[in-house]
């Protein structure tokens, strides 16, 4: 039993960081006075020093080793090639391309809901939220530009739809996770979790129809440089063909070489600068992702965890709020992770242990698991995907979080679906 004192005391990094950030902030009215990064190193510092039961070399060996897993150097990995990939792209005319053949096919008061609905079938073909984003927000920030709608908004837009994916796909981490752990099958978990997140996200669907209204294309639109676009296609076919997405991203880095060179659009010493300073515009995404790492490493070893999970199983009495426990308990632990398959996996054991004391249903179990890490993955301002878009459009996380539609949605709907116990099949 983990004591309410060490508990808390191993989760004050966490709230540290937190009241750090959104305090100062709201104080300075802008968001942008206080960079995450600053305000991660602070509560880093902080994690150390009240890890007082180890030595400082200790401490530091605990923080360096969250901060250098395996899945955070994948992370980092993507970061640059996603980089490299996204502004060789556009100094070669890629992006603009794109962008100029989006607009042809859609009409203006389409925009955001075709954004939306690309989201989510790419992402439910390549069962990634991150290799979605890198995709498709390149385009979006292009697309923003070229008709004046908002750059947070849009890029909000992908990123909900690339959760739709993360979500719902048969390949997606988090589904073999939550399916693995609960012991149900994918195609059921796949009828049960659609139920409760495909009204959310046809609700969401027709906002983006009404927000959409009246938006008009430019009067003039440019020529279309149809070869330009291919690096772009060759990136969302071969996600579509469930490529890994460091894959995706070399193979577009080389398209881009090559279309680059042989349109005179730069040469090979010229491509390889693009790839330089593109790689270079990820380094503070980079130094934020391993300063969380470290920091909810030396929150899981003090405790951290295990204490929310302690508190959050003592007082379930019924399969409701066994239901609720369970999304609770996920959603806290991706706080603390910034990662939703790694949270699933933590919570998967205990899941499963309600599951069978209460009469939980596993295939709602595996719902609640899987929506609620996805609906918290999406709105937390440090997550992989929100630092990944916020890169791409060179917008502050924060300024993102306010639009973002369908994860907001999707929590709602799991909440609901947990209260009024549906579907009824499955409760």
């Amino acid at each position: 039993m983990i004591s309410n004192r060490k508990g808390l005391v191993a989760l004050s990094p966490l709230i540290f960081f937190i009241a750090l950030y959104l305090v100062t902030s709201i104080i300075a009215r802008d968001f942008y006075k206080v960079p995450i990064s600053v305000a991660f190193l602070f509560a880093s510092i902080f994690a150390v020093a009240i890890s007082g039961k180890h030595t400082l070399s200790r401490r530091i060996e605990t923080f360096s080793k969250g901060a250098s897993t395996q899945n955070m150097m994948l992370m980092l990995w993507i970061f640059v090639l996603a980089g490299a990939f996204a502004n060789s792209a556009k100094v070669m005319g890629s992006i603009d391309a794109t962008v100029n053949l989006t607009l042809c096919i859609l009409p203006g008061n389409m925009l955001l809901a075709g954004l939306f609905v690309a989201a989510c079938f790419i992402s439910l073909s390549v069962g990634t939220s991150v290799g979605t984003i890198v995709a498709i927000v390149p385009i979006a920030t292009g697309i923003s530009y070229s008709t004046g709608i908002g750059l947070p908004l849009i890029t909000a837009t992908v990123v909900g739809g690339a959760f739709f994916g993360d979500n719902l796909s048969f390949i997606s981490d988090t589904t073999v996770a939550a399916t693995s752990s609960q012991g149900c099958k994918m195609r059921d978990k796949f009828r049960v979790n659609s139920f409760i997140v495909i009204p959310a996200a046809l609700i969401i669907l027709l906002i983006y129809i009404y927000l959409g209204y009246g938006m008009q294309l430019p009067a003039t639109l440019p020529s279309i440089d149809y070869i330009k676009v291919l690096p772009y296609f060759i990136v969302l076919i071969s996600a579509i063909c469930g490529m890994n997405v460091m894959g995706v991203l070399t193979l577009g880095i080389l398209s881009t070489g090559i279309v680059g060179i042989a349109g005179h659009e730069y040469d090979f010493y010229g491509w390889l600068k693009a790839m330089g300073d593109g790689i270079l515009s990820m380094g503070e995404l980079i130094i934020i992702t391993m300063l969380a790492g470290g920091l909810l490493e030396i929150i899981r070893e003090n405790g951290g965890i295990d204490y929310i999970i302690q508190k959050m199983t003592s007082h379930v009495k019924s399969k409701r709020g066994a239901e609720l426990s369970i999304g609770i308990l996920v959603t806290l632990v991706d706080i603390c992770t910034a990662n939703n398959t790694v949270a699933i996996i933590t919570v998967g054991g205990i899941s499963k242990q309600i599951c069978d004391r209460f009469g939980v249903d596993n295939r709602k179990a595996a719902s609640i698991l899987d929506t609620c890490s996805c609906c918290m993955q999406g709105i937390i301002p440090y997550g992989a995907q929100m630092l990944i878009a916020a890169g791409l459009s060179k917008v502050n996380p924060i300024e993102i979080l306010p639009y973002l539609y369908y994860p907001f949605a999707i929590g709602i709907a799991i909440v609901m679906s947990i209260v009024f116990r549906y579907p009824k099949r499955y409760s």
